[in-house]
This record gives structure tokens, sequence and C-alpha cells, in this order.
């Protein structure tokens, strides 16, 4: 292979990279598909397609760069908007919202500017598995129809891992 040959793949994958947009893992744990999550909205699709994650570890971080939407009242989930445009909605467990905010910390607050990996919210993932209908955590991408979505599977750790693609 000469110096041509390896400029044009080095251009070409440059030019791919830019095309797909990365979303990590904003919980360590184990991916599952987002049908087996036991809620209608999620495993239906109505919000947006994505993965659920069956979590192992103590903290929601930001799951790529951008700025904090909304975190819901009972601190159990967070929306975030990337400067592409895209709004991911992460949310820990199932009928989580009941518990009014009993298990979970909130570390960043609305209209923060955070980069993957920061810590958005701590919970007690003992005290959670307890009380909680399902520990499954949707992790959704709401986006138009003309862009593609890859997923992964597997085990992850928060901020480190890419669990979806989005190809703009």
């Amino acid at each position: 292979m000469g110096l041509f040959d390896t400029l044009k793949d080095a251009a070409t994958t440059k030019h791919t990279d830019t095309n797909i947009f990365q979303i990590f893992a904003p919980l360590s744990g184990e991916i599952v598909p987002l049908g087996e999550v036991p809620d209608a909205v999620f495993a239906h699709k109505i919000l947006g397609d994505g993965v659920a994650i069956k979590p192992n570890g103590d903290k929601m971080v930001a799951p790529c760069d951008g700025t904090i939407a909304m975190i819901f009242d009972g601190n159990h989930g967070f929306t975030m908007t990337t400067d592409t445009g895209l709004t991911i909605i992460v949310q820990f467990g199932i009928d989580t919202q009941n518990l009014k905010g009993e298990g979970f910390v909130r570390i960043a607050h609305e209209g923060q500017r955070l980069s993957k990996g920061q810590t958005v919210i701590t919970f007690d993932l003992f005290l959670l598995q307890g009380k909680a209908k399902s520990i499954l955590s949707p992790v959704v991408v709401y986006m138009d129809n003309k862009r593609e979505l890859m997923k992964t599977s597997g085990f992850v750790t928060a901020g480190e891992h890419a669990i979806l693609c989005v190809k703009q």
C-alpha cells in the first residue's frame, strides 16, 4: 500500500466518523433489548428507539457532550440535548417516579452543559432493587426517521462504552 492509499483510507475514515454520532452508556451494566422493558411506552418505542441497561453500578452519567434539558422530579432520570439536535432520554427503572426521589441524589442541574461521563445522578442500587417494579433502565434517542440507529450488546461501563450510534 502506497502513501496515497494510506491518506485516502484516513480521509475516508475521518469522513465516516463525522457522519456517526456515538452515545455512550449512561449506566454500567448489561444491555438488553428495549422490548424487554416492562413498560409499553418504552417496549413499543413510542418515545424513540434505543436499548435498556440492567444496571450494576451506582450512577447515571452524561452519555455524550450536551446540555441537561430536564431532570425528572423524582431524580430517576433525565433528558439531554446534543449539539447535533438529538434528544436522549435516560430513565432508571420502571415506575421509579413513585418513589418520589427515594434512592436518588441529583448531582447535575437543568441547563448545565456536561461532557460525556460526567455524573448526573447517583443512586442506591440495593434499595432500588427492592422497591422498583423493574431496574431495567431505558436509554432512548428521540429522532426523525431519516437517521439510522445502530445498537450494541453485552456488558458496558458508564461513560466508557458506546451503546448507540446514530448515522447522521
